[in-house]
């Protein structure tokens, strides 16, 4: 996980209050994407949308830590470039449950 190699770089300050918060939030995203995988197909879109939203709040909480300028710009894209990829899987997701008939390609 990238984040955890930002961390030691961020100030103290930052470090035990934003820092915590994003890793708390990286946790809870990985709990909900592993229960949205198992959850029964009637409960699942409900559990990816939970998905997404932690996710749009951990994207959020990076972007106060960059304006914050606790991170460098560089660990802000390279993290903010990984949340963008698991957003992309996520609507993916959701899109195939949405339309199971489609695959999402054309044929």
């Amino acid at each position: 996980m990238a984040w955890i190699a930002i961390v030691p770089h961020i100030p103290k300050g930052g470090r035990y209050t934003i820092g915590t918060r994003i890793e708390h939030r990286f946790l809870q995203l990985l709990e909900l994407s592993y229960a949205a995988y198992f959850t029964d197909k009637e409960k699942k879109p409900g559990k990816i949308m939970e998905c997404i939203q932690s996710l749009d709040i951990l994207k959020f909480l990076l972007h106060v830590t960059w304006e914050a300028k606790f991170i460098s710009p560089k660990h802000y894209e390279d993290v903010a470039a990984k949340l963008n990829e698991a957003g992309k899987m996520l609507g993916g997701w959701r899109k195939n449950l949405e339309n199971p008939d489609k695959k999402n390609r054309t044929v």
